[in-house]
């Protein structure tokens, strides 16, 4: 999945489709590379559920063989490259490049 060529609604899984915004015309907004992060400390889990719980969704790619060690190992060894909607992708820049605010952390 290489941002705009040939990426059609059908080529997101199950219910990502449903989240995935639509340009004007209808077609889906083409995914934007956002970064690559490790699987290992579940980096890719906890950022894509941060980023969904802002109303961005996630399309999830394992590189290389990646798909088959998560399927076989539960983890993908080549890491997850994240992607996100291209009109959400400064939205989603900021969130990462976020610092926590101390005073919220209890």
């Amino acid at each position: 999945m290489d941002g705009e060529k040939n990426f059609a609604l059908s080529d997101l899984p199950g219910e990502l489709r449903k989240r995935w915004p639509l340009t004007a015309d209808g077609a889906p907004e083409p995914p934007r590379y956002l970064t690559s992060l490790s699987c290992v400390d579940m980096a890719d889990t906890v950022t894509a559920a941060m980023l969904e719980a802002y109303g961005i969704p996630v399309l999830r790619l394992h590189p290389g063989d990646g798909d088959f060690g998560k399927l076989i190992l539960g983890i993908s060894g080549t890491g997850t490259d994240l992607y996100v909607p291209d009109n959400l992708y400064n939205d989603a820049k900021m969130l990462m490049e976020a610092e926590p605010d101390d005073d919220l952390q209890g």
